[in-house]
C-alpha cells in the first residue's frame, strides 16, 4: 500500500468554518455531526475524507487506520483555537476503518473511536468505520406527511418494547444461534407487530455498545447504530419498512451516562472532557459509568445534536430518553457527603435540567409531531409540560407509580385485595397531572423478578387469568400503553437477553389465549375513541364504582370528546362469579360486550353475558340508568353501549 496515495492536506476553511466553532463552542450547534466526525467529501479536487476531533488539552491527535498501518506519525491533524483538530485525507473511502490516536499532555498515547463516528466495527473490535449516510433512498414519504396525526396525544399509542438481540435467535451452523439481521427483522418482526395491533415499536438502544449485558444502555458509539444487526443503511431499511407498513419507530436514548471503556468518551484527550473530573460529580457508583458534564457547551452540542441526528438520519419517530431522574437529582443514589450541592444549595441538576429542556425545544421544533418519552421514576412536576411554562418539555412520561401500585395489587391473593383496593384508585389522584405511558418494560421482568405470568398467584388457570384481567384493565385505564415483548404471549421465563424468547410456548393453548387477548385489546383500543382521545383529561374518565373493596371490583367509563361516545369497563379481581352485580351506566338501548377477557378464546372458563344486555331505567351510582351483569371471575368487561 502507497502511504503517499493517502497525503494528508489540510481542511477547506469553508468546512468547519469559525462559525461552525462558535456555535459549538457556545453549545447551540444543533447539528454538529455534519461537520465533526468523518465525512466523505470533494475537497482539494480530490475525494477523500473531512475529519474533524474535539479534543482541546490534547498535545497531539492524528487518524489512523488500515490506510496507515495504524502509524500516529503518518497523519498528525491541525490544531486550532477551538480544539477542533482537522485533516483531510485523499483517497478515503466509505468502509474503512479508522481511530484518533490522542497524545496527552503528559505524553501518554491512547486510541479513541470517532465521537461522531457514524458507524462502528463488531464487537470486540471497537474501530469507527467511514459510512455514507445519504446514499439510501427512503420510500416513507406518505407517513412522515402524516406522522403528526398519527403521533398526536388524541391518537392511539400501544407500543411493541423490543430488545433486538433477543426477540427471536436463527439457527446458524457456525454459531449454533444467531441474532436477526436489520433485514431480517424487518421481515419477521414487523409483520408480527403488526398482527399485534400495535402501533409502535420501541427498541431498546441500538447505538454502539460493547457488552451484550448492558441492552444497549452504555454506549460507546452516540451515533452509530450497532454494527450486531447489519450496516446504517440496513437499519434505515428497517425503519422504512416500519413506516411503509404504519408502525412508528421510538428508540431509547442514553444521555445519562457513558461507559468506561478505553476507545470510548472516557478520559478522552487526556481528561474528563465528557464528564466531571471530580467523582462527586462524574460517576455514577451503582452502574461504573460516567456522567456526562451538562455544564459544558461542547458536551451540550454534542448530546442535542445527538438527539436531533437519530430523527434527522434515520427518520426516527421518538425518542424515550433513559433514566431521566438519575439527571435530574445530584444526590441521586448517593449518601450524605457524596454529592456536591448546585449555585443555590439545592440537589436539583440545573445544567441537566436545561439540556432536557434545550433537547425537547430543538427536536420538536425542528420535526413537529415527534414524541419525546420520559422514564421518570419520581414526583419531578411538569416533565411532560411546555417549557415555557417551566416543564421540561417531554411529550410523555411513563407512569412508574400506576405500574408499581398494579403489580403490587395482583401480586397479592386474591383473598387479601381487599386490603390493598386503594393501591389500583390512588393513581387516578394524579393521573392527569403528567402525559402517561402505562408501561410494563423490561426492567420488571429480568433480574430475579420473574415474568409477568409468574408474579401472578394461584394455580395456573390463576395465573393466566389474573395476567388477562390486569391486560384488560391496562388497555381501558386512562394512559397509552406499554408492553415488553414475550409478556404479550404468557412467557413462563423472566427475560433472558443471551437467548430468544420462548416462542414455543404458544404450542399451549392459554399461551395463545393471552396472546390473541392482546391483539383484540389493541384492535378494540385502535377502534374505539373513548379508549384513546382523551387520555390526560378527566373529561375522558369516570368512576362508577372506586369503592368495591369487599369484591375488589373497579367500573369506570372512558368517554371520547363527543361525551356521547362512551365505552363502560367493569373488572372482578378474584376467582369468583358475582352474578346480578348492578352498576349505574349512562343512558344507553342496552350493552353488549367488546372484550370478556374469560371467554374461552382466550383460555378462560367462557363465561358471559347476554349479546344485549339490557338496559335498567333505575338511577344507580350517580348514574340516569344500570345494567345488571355477570361478572366472569379474574376477569375484564369491556362493555359497548347500543344505539337507540
Amino acid at each position: 500500500m502507497e502511504l503517499k496515495q493517502y497525503a494528508p492536506l489540510p481542511l477547506d476553511r469553508d468546512w468547519l468554518s469559525s462559525f461552525d466553532t462558535y456555535l459549538i463552542g457556545e453549545g447551540t450547534d444543533e447539528r454538529a455531526y455534519e461537520k465533526l466526525g468523518a465525512h466523505l467529501v470533494h475537497m482539494h479536487d480530490q475525494d477523500g475524507v473531512a475529519f474533524a476531533v474535539w479534543a482541546p488539552n490534547a498535545r497531539q491527535v492524528s487518524v489512523i487506520g488500515d490506510f496507515n498501518r495504524w502509524n500516529q506519525q503518518s497523519h498528525a491533524m491541525q490544531p486550532s483555537d477551538s480544539g477542533i483538530w482537522t485533516l483531510f485525507i485523499p483517497g478515503l473511502r466509505e468502509f474503512d476503518v479508522y481511530k484518533y490516536c490522542i497524545t496527552t499532555q503528559s505524553g501518554q498515547t491512547q486510541d479513541k473511536a470517532d465521537p461522531y463516528g457514524f458507524a462502528m466495527e463488531e464487537r470486540p473490535r471497537t474501530g469507527s468505520v467511514i459510512a455514507n449516510l445519504e446514499r439510501y433512498e427512503w420510500q416513507d414519504s406518505e407517513w412522515m406527511a402524516t406522522r403528526k396525526q398519527r403521533q398526536s396525544l388524541e391518537s392511539p399509542i400501544s407500543i411493541y418494547e423490543v430488545h433486538l438481540g433477543s426477540w427471536r435467535k436463527m439457527a446458524d451452523e457456525k454459531w449454533g444461534l444467531r441474532y436477526l439481521s436489520y433485514r431480517e427483522l424487518a421481515d419477521q418482526l414487523i409483520p408480527y407487530v403488526l398482527d399485534m395491533g400495535y402501533t409502535h415499536i420501541e427498541m431498546l438502544p441500538i447505538a454502539e455498545h460493547p457488552y451484550e449485558g448492558s441492552w444497549g444502555y452504555q454506549v460507546l458509539g452516540f451515533f452509530a447504530p450497532t454494527s450486531r444487526f447489519g450496516p446504517p443503511q440496513d437499519f434505515m431499511y428497517f425503519v422504512d419498512r416500519c413506516h411503509q407498513a404504519g408502525l412508528g419507530v421510538i428508540l431509547d436514548w442514553v444521555p445519562a451516562h457513558f461507559p468506561k471503556d478505553g476507545a470510548g468518551l472516557n478520559n478522552f484527550d487526556g481528561t474528563q472532557l465528557y464528564a466531571h473530573a471530580n467523582p462527586l460529580q462524574g460517576e455514577h457508583q451503582d452502574w461504573g459509568t460516567m456522567i456526562f458534564n451538562y455544564s459544558r457547551n461542547e458536551v451540550r452540542s454534542f448530546l442535542i445534536s445527538n438527539a436531533l441526528f437519530w430523527l434527522d438520519k434515520y427518520h426516527l419517530d421518538g425518542l424515550r430518553v433513559d433514566a431521566v431522574a438519575s439527571m435530574l437529582y445530584l444526590d441521586y443514589s448517593r449518601r450524605e457527603g457524596q454529592w456536591i450541592p448546585n449555585c443555590y444549595g439545592g440537589r436539583e441538576n440545573l445544567a441537566a435540567i436545561s439540556l432536557l429542556q434545550k433537547v425537547n425545544e430543538v427536536v420538536h421544533g425542528v420535526f413537529p409531531g415527534i414524541l419525546t418519552i420520559a422514564e421518570e421514576s419520581t414526583a419531578w412536576p411538569m416533565v411532560s409540560r411546555p417549557t415555557t411554562f417551566g416543564g421540561l418539555g417531554f411529550s410523555l412520561k411513563w407512569n412508574m407509580g400506576w405500574m408499581h401500585d398494579t403489580l403490587g395489587y395482583m401480586q397479592a391473593d386474591p383473598i387479601y385485595r381487599r386490603y390493598k383496593h386503594n393501591q389500583m384508585t390512588f393513581g387516578m389522584l394524579y393521573a392527569f397531572h403528567e402525559n402517561f405511558v402505562l408501561p410494563l418494560s423490561h426492567d420488571e421482568v429480568v433480574h430475579g423478578k420473574g415474568s409477568l405470568l409468574n408474579k401472578m398467584p394461584g394455580d395456573e388457570w390463576q395465573k393466566f387469568a389474573n395476567l388477562r384481567v390486569m391486560y384488560g384493565y391496562m388497555w381501558a385505564y386512562a394512559g397509552k400503553k406499554l408492553l415488553f415483548m414475550g409478556n404479550e404471549f404468557a412467557q413462563w421465563q423472566e427475560w433472558n437477553h443471551d437467548a430468544g424468547l420462548d416462542w414455543a410456548a404458544l404450542t399451549g393453548e392459554r399461551h395463545r389465549g393471552v396472546q390473541r387477548l392482546v391483539r383484540d385489546l389493541n384492535r378494540v383500543y385502535r377502534d374505539r375513541a373513548p379508549l384513546h382521545e382523551v387520555d390526560f383529561n378527566w373529561t375522558g374518565f369516570s368512576w362508577i364504582e372506586a369503592n368495591d373493596a369487599d369484591n375488589s371490583v373497579f367500573s369506570f367509563v372512558r368517554y371520547a370528546r363527543d361525551r356521547e361516545d362512551f365505552i363502560v369497563v367493569v373488572c372482578n379481581f378474584t376467582p369468583v362469579v358475582r352474578s346480578n352485580y348492578r352498576i349505574g351506566v349512562p343512558r344507553a338501548a342496552g350493552y353488549t360486550e367488546l372484550i370478556n377477557s374469560d371467554l374461552e378464546i382466550y383460555g378462560g372458563g367462557g363465561v358471559k353475558n347476554p349479546e344485549h344486555i339490557e338496559l335498567i331505567a333505575e338511577a344507580w351510582h350517580n348514574q340516569e340508568c344500570s345494567i345488571a351483569l355477570t361478572l366472569p371471575p379474574l376477569a375484564a368487561l369491556i362493555l359497548q353501549p347500543l344505539r337507540p
